[in-house]
């Protein structure tokens, strides 16, 4: 389980840790009965439960980089389509799982609104029925690392779906973009984060916001 991030200011710095601690790391002086610059702001953590992120699109990393549970961007992904009810529908080598683990820390992106009711009537419907298409068999085409994968499994996915809802197909680069990208950017740097403040207690950068008297209190990194 992540622990939360907190950001506050102090010294023209920001600061990041998991705590705020009775005294300012950078210059020493004591907090205790004075007022911070900035309120100490929680950084929203990326990262979500797939088995309680229902009919979304999931990023993970490989079975074989899940120990390092890292969005570095070196680190091979996979992707996946969870239900209604959590099970999350993958393309392997071996065929399309269905797991009902394994996916607790991943990124998720959203693909049906709460208010759509008829679309999530008919999610698992549309995913079970999708999955057992031929082209899914492995006796009839094998997976291939480049051109018959798991994002094509999910990304053609989620094309079927919006055309039953009369909207365009995506291609790879334009779902990439604007959707896999951002969020793999923000969990990357977040874990970046995480990682300092494991091993220093605390991440200190200059404050840009102080530097160029600007005022901001979105908490964004």
């Amino acid at each position: 389980m992540d622990k939360s991030v907190l950001r506050f200011s102090h010294c023209n710095k920001d600061i990041f840790c998991f705590f705020v601690p009775e005294e300012c790391p950078e210059c020493g002086i004591s907090f205790s009965g004075r007022r911070l610059e900035e309120a100490p702001v929680s950084i929203p953590n990326p990262f979500s439960n797939g088995h309680k992120s229902p009919c979304s699109f999931l990023v993970a990393p490989t079975d074989e980089n899940k120990l390092s549970r890292d969005f570095d961007g070196g680190s091979d992904l996979h992707t996946g389509i969870s239900t209604s009810k959590g099970v999350v529908f993958n393309y392997t080598k071996t065929g399309v799982c269905r797991d009902h683990q394994g996916w607790e820390r991943c990124l998720s992106i959203p693909l049906v609104q709460p208010d759509m009711y008829n679309l999530i009537d008919q999610w698992d419907q549309y995913l079970d029925k999708f999955s057992t298409a031929q082209m899914w068999d492995t006796v009839w085409k094998s997976f291939n690392e480049e051109t018959h994968n798991c994002y094509n499994y999910t990304l053609m996915f989620i094309n079927c779906v919006s055309a039953t809802q009369g909207k365009r197909a995506l291609s790879k680069d334009e779902f990439t973009k604007s959707f896999v990208l951002p969020r793999i950017k923000r969990a990357s740097k977040y874990s970046t984060l995480c990682r300092e403040i494991s091993q220093n207690h605390f991440y200190i950068v200059d404050s840009p916001l102080k530097e160029s008297g600007e005022t901001d209190g979105d908490g964004k990194t």
